[in-house]
């Protein structure tokens, strides 16, 4: 089957890293004899990153973005966009190998995938930054911190519990009727385990693709804009959110005083406040919670989803069994 693809890249004052970074973008998407377009969505940069592309890539599609709203509000914007058969979402700071496309792509021959991410290298190229996330429950609290790759060279699939939006390709259908990210995680963090974990709830899987190769500079928007307090606010206040939309029923009132004393008050008595402006900042989005809640619920429902949290964690560990796996 041919495919086509519309790459969706978010941007924020990343000039230089378009200049750098955009000819191995082509290079592989040249390489994957796709169809192609590719989305920049300026989310209000002030440096000079829309002149610089409308002069040196005047095939690229801009969108500008009148204010700063953050990574999910910027992808959506290209996501509603974009009108070919997979998404690529790629951060500015990602170089793909050249033959990333083309490692991929066999995937989508199964109508059941979401999408699919290959290992991200560091800018040295000498270690895995994120390679397969396997999820665990410590407590009543989702994690995804242990990583896995394949020990030697597999054809079996390796699922993964989310795909990283810095370098991940995705359904497009499927990621349309997900209505894309969702925006309550602006502007950064969490956004990208929820869609993944909303595609599992449907039955639409995630998977990890080690021989496709990209590099990453590093966190070079999040760092150099926002103070590193403000960043672990931002960090606990969407744990938060993530759990409070996707824990069953049964389970949110215990696992909302559990929140309250065993994470918050013990922050407190060490002396950091900074998790009362994430408890606050929590607390206030009680309407958007229960929204996200009935978007997923109508989903389920119209697509015969029954996957609860726990269930997609047991689906993913099932299909790791008897996989020769080493850990990050």
């Amino acid at each position: 089957m041919n495919y086509s693809i519309s790459v969706v890249l978010p941007n924020y004052n990343g000039k230089e890293l378009l200049d750098r970074y955009l000819p191995f973008t082509f290079q592989a998407l040249e390489n994957s004899k796709c169809k192609y377009e590719i989305i920049l969505v300026d989310d209000a940069s002030q440096d000079d990153s829309v002149t610089f592309t409308q002069e040196n890539h005047p095939t690229i599609t801009i969108i500008q973005n009148a204010q700063n709203k953050g990574f999910s509000f910027s992808c959506n914007q290209g996501i509603m966009a974009a009108k070919h058969d997979l998404v690529l979402l790629i951060n500015s700071d990602i170089k793909l190998a050249p033959d990333y496309l083309e490692k991929l792509l066999p995937y989508f021959r199964d109508s059941s995938t979401f999408g699919v991410m290959g290992k991200i290298l560091d800018k040295s190229g000498d270690h895995v930054e994120v390679a397969a996330k396997i999820p665990r429950f410590n407590g009543y609290k989702l994690k995804s911190d242990k990583q896995v790759y394949p020990t030697t060279s597999l054809a079996e699939k390796i699922p993964t519990t989310f795909l990283s939006g810095a370098n991940c390709l995705l359904d497009r259908k499927k990621l349309l009727e997900l209505e894309g990210f969702d925006e309550i995680y602006s502007p950064f963090y969490a956004e990208d385990l929820d869609l993944s974990i909303r595609a599992w709830k449907l039955g639409w899987n995630s998977y990890y693709e080690h021989e496709a190769t990209c590099f990453h500079l590093g966190s070079h928007t999040t760092k150099n804009y926002f103070q590193k307090a403000k960043i672990k606010e931002i960090y606990f206040r969407n744990r938060m959110l993530f759990h409070a939309i996707h824990m069953d029923r049964k389970d949110l009132k215990r696992w909302k005083l559990y929140i309250l004393w065993a994470e918050v008050i013990p922050k407190v008595l060490l002396g950091q406040f900074w998790i009362l402006k994430s408890y606050a900042a929590f607390k206030a989005n009680k309407k958007e919670i229960r929204q996200s809640r009935k978007r997923i619920r109508n989903l389920m429902m119209k697509n015969r989803g029954k996957k609860s949290l726990a269930e997609v964690t047991t689906t993913i560990h099932s299909l790791l069994l008897n996989k020769e796996l080493t850990a990050l």
